[in-house]
Formats: C-alpha cells, sequence, structure tokens
C-alpha cells in the first residue's frame, strides 16, 4: 500500500525586491514579472507503508522542500500529491516553546502543536522526562535551559508521536554524541514498528543504516533512486567529481620536496579496491635537496569531512632520508577496513613536525563491496574455542 505518492510535483519561489514601498510600487509597475526560482522540477516517487526513505543532496537540492510540502507548510506550484494516514513533521525539534513556561507545562503545550491528544501527552509523560534527560530541571523555565535541553526536550517529545508517517528533518544535528545514539535507536524503533518514514540528513551513515530506500537530489531533480549504498555512491561521486582522480599532480616550484603522484591499486587481483581485501598506495614525489627523516602521510577523509584514516612512514620507519630527484614510496596495507564508498585524499609531506607540502583534495579514493559489512568498519580476526570439542580457524568479525 502506498502512503505517499508526488506526481511532477515542482515548487516555484517567486524573488521579490527589496527595499522601501515606494521601489517595490515602481519594481511592481514597470518591470516584467520574475520568473522566480524552482525549487523542485518534476519530481515524482512513491513511499510504500512501513516504508524509510532517506533524502540526500547539498544544501538547497530542495529537501526541506519536500517536506514542507509534505507537511502541507507549503502548497506546490505544479503536480500533484497523496498522502494516506496520520503525519507528523519534526523540522526544528526546538520550536513551538514558551520562554515563561516549565519544560512541564512545554510538553503539553509543544506535543499538542504536534498533534499530540491531552490524554495521550498525560501517558506518556514520564517517558517523555525521562528520555530527555532533562528531569532535574523539568520544572525549571525553559527561558533557564541551554540550547542544548532544549533541542532534547523538543526531540524527546516528538520521539513520543504514534504517526502513520513521521518527517524527520536533520534531526540527528542536534545534542550530544550519546542523545544522538538514542534518536538513532528511537527512529529504528519507530521503523520497526512499522511507521512509513521519510528522513533528511546529511549524515550519510546514518541514511544508510535507517533507511530501506534513498533518493538524491540536484538542484530539485531526482537524479538518483535505489538501494542506500547505491545512491550514497553517487552523491559522494557528485560532491568529489570536480576534484582531483589520482594521478599527477601539480608542484610548487619553490618547496623542498613535493608529492607529484598518487594511486591506488588493489593488492592481489584486479577486481578493484574492495573493503577487507589487500590495498597498495604509490605515492610520487620529487625533492630538490637531501632531506632527512621526512614523513609523508596520506590522509583519507570520510564525505562528511572527518578523518577516517591515515597511511604514514612515520608509524614503522619514523621518517625516509631524501636524496635529490625523483622516487616513489609504496604503501601496503594488507586489510582495507573502510567500507564501500568514494573517500577524500589530502596529501602531505613533513620534517621536524612542520609541512613542507601539503595537497588537499588532490584524490579521490573509491571502495567496492567486498567482505559484507554491517557497520563502519571490517575487523579481521581470529578465533579459537576453548570450552568443549577443541577447534580454531579465522573470522570476520565487525562492529
Amino acid at each position: 500500500m502506498i502512503d505517499i505518492k508526488l506526481d511532477r510535483v515542482s515548487k516555484q519561489y517567486r524573488l521579490r525586491t527589496t527595499g522601501n514601498s515606494r521601489r517595490r510600487w515602481y519594481s511592481g509597475a514597470f518591470r516584467k514579472r520574475s520568473s522566480g526560482m524552482w525549487a523542485l522540477r518534476d519530481v515524482s516517487f512513491q513511499v510504500q507503508q512501513g516504508e524509510a526513505l532517506g533524502i540526500v543532496g547539498h544544501n538547497g537540492a530542495g529537501k526541506t522542500t519536500i517536506l514542507r510540502i509534505l507537511s502541507s507548510i507549503t502548497t506546490p506550484t505544479e503536480g500533484e500529491i497523496t498522502v494516506r494516514g496520520r503525519l507528523a513533521a519534526l523540522v526544528d525539534v526546538s520550536s513551538g516553546f514558551h520562554p515563561e513556561l516549565t519544560g512541564r507545562e512545554n510538553i503539553d503545550l509543544h506535543g499538542a502543536m504536534l498533534g499530540m491528544r491531552r490524554s495521550e501527552i498525560r501517558n506518556k509523560l514520564e517517558s517523555i522526562i525521562e528520555f530527555s534527560g532533562v528531569g532535574q530541571y523539568i520544572d525549571v523555565p525553559v527561558k533557564r535551559y541551554s540550547s542544548g535541553m532544549h533541542v532534547r526536550l523538543g526531540f524527546s517529545i516528538a520521539a513520543h508521536l504514534e504517526p502513520d508517517i513521521l518527517l524527520l528533518d536533520e534531526v540527528l544535528a542536534v545534542g550530544d554524541a550519546a542523545f544522538q545514539a538514542k534518536c538513532l535507536d528511537r527512529i529504528a524503533e519507530l521503523r520497526k514498528a512499522g511507521r512509513t518514514i521519510v528522513f533528511i540528513s546529511h549524515d550519510l551513515a546514518a541514511v544508510y543504516r535507517l533507511c530501506d530506500r534513498a533518493l538524491l537530489l540536484n538542484h530539485g531533480r531526482v537524479v538518483a533512486d535505489g538501494p542506500p549504498r547505491q545512491v550514497i555512491d553517487e552523491y559522494q561521486q557528485m560532491t568529489f567529481g570536480n576534484d582531483a582522480t589520482p594521478g599527477e599532480i601539480g608542484t610548487e616550484p619553490t618547496a623542498a620536496a613535493q608529492c607529484t603522484s598518487i594511486s591506488f591499486l588493489s593488492g592481489d587481483s584486479n577486481d578493484g579496491i574492495r573493503t577487507g581485501y589487500p590495498m597498495v598506495a604509490r605515492l610520487g614525489y620529487r625533492a630538490r635537496q637531501t632531506i632527512p627523516g621526512a614523513v609523508f602521510r596520506i590522509s583519507i577523509y570520510w564525505p562528511s569531512g572527518y578523518l577516517c584514516a591515515q597511511l604514514t612512514t612515520e608509524s614503522s620507519h619514523g621518517g625516509v632520508d631524501l636524496e635529490p630527484g625523483e622516487g616513489r614510496i609504496e604503501f601496503q596495507c594488507p586489510v582495507l577496513p573502510v567500507v564501500p564508498g568514494l573517500y577524500r585524499v589530502d596529501l602531505s609531506i613533513e620534517l621536524n613536525g612542520q609541512e613542507i607540502d601539503a595537497r588537499q583534495r588532490c584524490a579521490t579514493l573509491h571502495v567496492g563491496p567486498g567482505i559484507s559489512v554491517s557497520g563502519d568498519f571490517y575487523i579481521e580476526n581470529s578465533w579459537k574455542l576453548t570450552g568443549g570439542t577443541s577447534s580454531e580457524g579465522s573470522n570476520r568479525q565487525y562492529h
């Protein structure tokens, strides 16, 4: 059964002239009417009952506009929308609070704004307070709350909704890491309960973990629709597509040593670089003088920009003595632990803790599927049965 259906939906926002009233009057009377800006163009998709759909894309791609249309905050300029069932939207978890009211009183107010009945709020009050972690301050006016306490209470109220369809927009951008984990677990519980979920987030790992299907928007149009891993790969390719690819790298003529090239190779087959299999990274360099103890570093970044891993000569040799001329450093990675995806690569050469050459976004590393991984990293290990029948072997374990 289909809970949500969009058929060739488009949304246009008019670009109005700002300024004083006379200037606006002249603009409207004597200028041609502006065609405006199209936030969405010919968007069509369906969401089945109990399905979790993740929507990804750059800022301004049209993700939030879709949620605003689904939640009737705004109407489409063109196209048709069908929504079946009770719907709840969580766009700004801290909106709707009255600063002079206590946390307890704001639960009543905020819950009512989200569509909860008074009896429903009363029955879930203690659970909401416990989940939020602000019980010690629940009878204090929320104007005394920190911003983190605001969002914790706001999400806790929304997390106890029981709608047929739940719309979530960047809800994981709230609270600390521990509370974000609680949010993820709560969303997973709603998914298991058969709720239909539309989830917008820049956290690609959360989209992969929580969603059955993903949608990629670019400039208001759907450019990919399919399994989360496939769509996330396309999004990463779009994000890093203009970066340099492995190969030759431009050099700075005045640097004492420069990285000149980078390439990534499969260590044991022609099937490409895969999770759980060997990988070789070859880094070319050019030295203009003798350099004792140079440290080469290959930094691999998640799509979100966080450092994922590093390959460095510092870990094994403490540094490399370079002679004038060109050369190559080869990094051997017996087991590649990162999950499939497209990663950003930075290169650097250091001497006595100071960078003498640094190249940001100079290459991308595409990791294909290999050993099946359900977590963020692949960990190789061995096992031995210490009780009962004696046996031993090797195993692959994930976290």
